[in-house]
């Protein structure tokens, strides 16, 4: 049983701690053990099993994006020991230059659902809704030097 009431202020504190880079933040909010789910076909996509491996998971996006990656919260819902929100992301593949493709630039809409206990997130699944699937798997797809997909 939860005994920490999952709030807004909450979610918003979780993803503050995330954002700040300070480790005992994160501790603070995102659980050792917590495992993190992200969709697609795509070389980030699948499971990333501890906290460790869900921050290194961060640092891919920040390093393949350049650090143009950002989410904007434009909603949170929570009941239980469970919080959903949904950002608007955005973002610019790494080296991309002249006119944006689908390749290059990331505008989607994203659900997180995150469980949560005592305070913690102990799991999240992303969810991404209609063509923004498809441009998620493009954006990260993996290139080669000259711009062409490498499959797989």
């Amino acid at each position: 049983m939860n005994m920490t009431a999952v709030t807004p202020e909450l979610v918003d504190a979780a993803y503050a701690a995330l954002g700040s880079g300070d480790p005992a933040q994160v501790a603070r909010y995102w659980h050792e053990d917590m495992r993190w789910c992200v969709p697609g076909n795509h070389q980030l996509a699948g499971w990333y099993e501890g906290r460790d491996a869900f921050l290194g998971f961060m640092e891919r996006v920040g390093k393949l994006s350049g650090g143009s990656f950002s989410m904007e919260r434009v909603a949170v819902l929570t009941g239980g020991d469970y919080s959903a929100d949904v950002t608007h992301n955005v973002g610019r593949r790494a080296g991309a230059t002249g006119a944006a493709s689908p390749y290059d630039s990331l505008d989607i809409d994203v659900v997180h659902v995150l469980r949560w206990s005592d305070g913690r997130v102990v799991e999240g699944r992303g969810a991404i809704f209609g063509d923004g699937t498809t441009r998620f798997n493009q954006f990260w797809s993996q290139l080669d030097a000259g711009g062409a997909r490498i499959s797989g």
